[in-house]
């Protein structure tokens, strides 16, 4: 299926949780938008892999997303090789996606850090041609654009999710096993990072942090290493 934009994840709820406003804005605007994540998340505290896969499809229902694979990577153990590159260069190079989005490089989770760069790396060396995969061509996205999990950067833009910030909390909501619920706290499983009541208040205060700094309600963070290129008549829409 060719994309126009793919999210690549290190664990299923991370594109939920950084960018999931911006996901669904696309697609409201006629976008076909995929989503890859590269472990099963098999190492979280809480739930287990098949509440975990049933999560994951049901967020992808809410968001409307039209592609979501896993690169059954070993979660905790994101390794940057050569093998490892490949899988994602296949999956680049069948989507074709125009802007590949992927973490920010500096975060508290080792495995954001690593998948940083291992992401990175991939988007360049599938446009490689004697980089092989099979009968897929060599493909390089026009652009890679990171977000934010904990910690944080200077945006080189935030894109206003006011419209949809109600469905990317729904899409979140959607991680019973991991999140912090009001209609449902489980006492069976122990509190962690994110299943907090004070992580999901978080969620709501860095979206409207990020909204107020561009005179929105919400907003999702972004930055770029290269210059991004608009036209004199784009100026008159920032």
């Amino acid at each position: 299926m060719k994309l126009d934009a793919l999210f690549v994840a290190t664990h299923p709820d991370d594109i939920e949780i950084t960018s999931a406003g911006t996901a669904i804005k696309l697609i409201k605007d006629g976008k076909k938008v995929g989503i890859v994540d590269l472990t099963k998340g098999e190492l979280s505290t809480r739930g287990n892999l098949k509440t975990r896969k049933t999560e994951t499809e049901n967020a992808s229902r809410v968001m409307g997303i039209h592609y979501r694979k896993n690169l059954n990577l070993k979660d905790g153990n994101i390794q940057n090789t050569h093998a490892n590159r490949l899988k994602l260069i296949k999956i680049i190079r069948e989507t074709r996606p125009d802007i590949l989005f992927a973490p920010y490089e500096s975060d508290r989770h080792t495995d954001h850090i690593n998948a940083s760069s291992f992401i990175r790396e991939s988007a360049f060396q599938s446009g490689l041609r004697k980089i092989l995969t099979g009968k897929e061509k060599a493909f390089r996205p026009k652009h890679v654009f990171y977000y934010r999990h904990a910690y944080d950067f200077q945006a080189s833009f935030i894109v206003d999710i006011s419209d949809v910030f109600n469905q990317k909390m729904k899409a979140i909501e959607c991680y019973k096993s991991q999140f912090f619920s009001p209609s449902k706290v489980s006492k069976k499983e122990p509190e962690t990072f994110i299943s907090s009541k004070l992580f999901w208040e978080d969620l709501v205060t860095r979206a409207r942090f990020f909204g107020f700094k561009i005179g929105a309600e919400f907003g999702e963070p972004f930055y770029c290493y290269e210059d991004i290129k608009i036209s004199a008549k784009n100026l008159f829409e920032i």
